[in-house]
């Protein structure tokens, strides 16, 4: 597109603006009807760990955002000379599941629990006995739920809970809506009506009826919305909100607000059955659209669902790149003490390329990155460790290649629940921050799930291009065009990928480690409980 045809689509509002709130980062993206990414501002950010929750504090949300969009706005004016006033469409998305808490002047009642937190075992284990429906920790209602059972003050003044984008999304058209992806991370979904488990909304409600409470949960829960239906418009409030400068313009549709999960579906064109994205970042996991349902319920497996309603099996591991990113920033203050610099991209580039060189295994190493707890492998605190034996080959390659193993341990157990399930799966692609180096990211996945891995020319752009997309569709389809009809001809028709294929060597050394994670995991438990139980963190 031109720079005229650029400026033009700008001023005439023919774009669409996706923000989503990462785990690490906040994200703004301003895209074309081409779906070509105009400009872009971004918020570096990081949870805290507050009287035991992991969380984000209200303010540091809002000027994140508002950062994120103010940098993407500064970009418009130093590309084109334009004022940036108007858009199409937006979207807002955020990590899945968590738990926001309002009472009825939309007032938060706890600060924000990501779905960082473990705390929710008891309920999350009561809830999935009950409905005969895994209910993961992270869910909103295994918050709500263990909220209850531990008589928290604030649950009887509940008027509403939602997600992190839902409650930015209320914020901005003031409706209380959200995405049926991001909706099955709060509460089980019902695949014919598209909308919360109607007989599962009755058992909860006559579980707590004795509490006396004076809501029911289908009352505190957002209305559900799928991809391409408009769910607001821009308030005055929610205009100034984003834009303080009082540029942006009122009256502008919003598509539904959706989590991380369904945007990188959207982004790696994984919406139809038998395809499957991963995401790696803080957390780790892998989605699978699936053609028919699980013979029983796992603990491991989360069933959420795509951006227009169709049924996912998901393996989500909490834990996968803060602890390589710890690593790789001590190694940059030694190279910055050593007069070398700080050129983070060239080191990080370096150092993964060095796992390529490593015996098959890790030479004997083994790591854990559990900065936070991990439900998979039934930890419950985070705990990283590194450990090595007096025979383990200890260097740097083997070092590299055992945690990028690492990040991939317990993702691989959970994909071997659907692997016996004879779940089928025609392609999986890849995107994050860790296939920015070519092909070892790729390479390692590959290994550890023993099949092809992609990734496409776009996978930089992330999950706030992929709710970008979703704004835009909801503007620019046609009638009765369905979202994997509108990603397969019109958005992906000639995006090139690169494909790498199980390397045999590296399968194996694979299944050798993992071997070694699996045995190593008693092992740490054991020697963890013995450090609580004699007075340690």
């Amino acid at each position: 597109m031109s720079q005229v045809d650029m400026k033009e689509a700008i001023t005439t509002g023919a774009t669409s603006l996706g923000i989503e709130f990462g785990s690490t980062r906040i994200k703004a993206v301003l895209i074309n009807k081409r779906f070509e990414t105009i400009a872009s501002g971004s918020y570096e950010w990081e949870n805290q760990l507050k009287d035991g929750f992991w969380t984000y504090d209200l303010e540091t949300i809002i000027d994140g955002m508002q950062t994120a969009y103010r940098k993407m706005k500064q970009s418009v004016q130093e590309q084109y000379g334009i004022n940036l006033q108007t858009v199409g469409s937006i979207g807002f998305s955020a990590m899945m599941h968590g738990y926001v808490a309002l009472d009825n002047s939309g007032e938060l009642l706890v600060p924000f629990r990501t779905w960082r937190n473990a705390n929710t075992g008891a309920a999350a284990r009561e809830l999935t006995e009950m409905f005969q429906f895994n209910i993961p920790e992270r869910w909103s209602i295994a918050h709500l739920y263990q909220a209850i059972l531990n008589e928290e003050t604030h649950v009887p003044q509940l008027s509403s809970i939602t997600t992190l984008a839902g409650y930015i999304h209320w914020r901005m058209t003031g409706n209380h809506a959200i995405g049926i992806g991001d909706a099955s991370g709060m509460f089980p979904i019902e695949e014919t009506s598209h909308n919360y488990h109607p007989s599962m909304i009755k058992q909860f409600n006559e579980h707590v009826a004795g509490k006396g409470y004076t809501w029911k949960v289908e009352d505190l829960l957002p209305n559900v919305y799928r991809a391409g239906e408009q769910a607001g418009t821009l308030t005055e409030e929610g205009a100034k909100l984003l834009d303080p400068d009082g540029d942006l313009q009122t009256g502008i549709p919003l598509c539904p607000p959706e989590g991380d999960a369904g945007t990188g579906m959207v982004a790696t064109n994984s919406v139809r059955k038998r395809t499957g994205n991963i995401s790696v970042g803080t957390s780790v996991f892998a989605m699978i659209v699936l053609e028919k349902e699980l013979s029983k319920v796992y603990p491991e497996i989360d069933m959420v669902t795509t951006p227009d309603g169709s049924p996912v099996g998901m393996v989500h591991a909490n834990n996968c790149s803060s602890d390589i990113n710890a690593w790789l920033g001590l190694f940059l203050e030694f190279s910055e003490a050593m007069g070398y610099g700080s050129d983070k991209e060239k080191l990080f580039g370096v150092l993964f390329n060095k796992a390529l060189e490593a015996d098959p295994d890790g030479g004997g190493l083994l790591s854990y990155g559990y900065y936070s707890g991990e439900n998979i492998t039934g930890m419950e605190k985070g705990r990283p460790l590194f450990v090595r034996s007096p025979e383990s080959k200890f260097n740097l390659a083997n070092f590299m290649r055992t945690h990028l193993f690492t990040a991939f341990g317990a993702l691989r157990i959970g994909m071997d629940i659907l692997t016996n399930e004879q779940v089928q799966i025609d392609s999986v692609l890849a995107h994050g921050g860790l296939f920015k180096t070519p092909l070892v990211g790729q390479r390692i996945v590959s290994a550890a799930l023993n099949v092809p891995v992609a990734v496409m020319s776009t996978a930089g752009e992330g999950g706030a291009w992929g709710m970008a997309l979703l704004a835009s569709y909801m503007i620019n389809k046609d009638a009765e065009e369905s979202l994997d009809v509108f990603l397969e001809q019109k958005v992906f028709h000639d995006v090139e990928g690169e494909e790498v294929t199980p390397d045999d060597t590296d399968v194996h050394g694979f299944e050798i480690f993992l071997e070694r994670y699996r045995q190593g995991l008693a092992i740490e438990q054991a020697a963890i409980d013995h450090l609580l139980e004699n007075g340690g963190n």
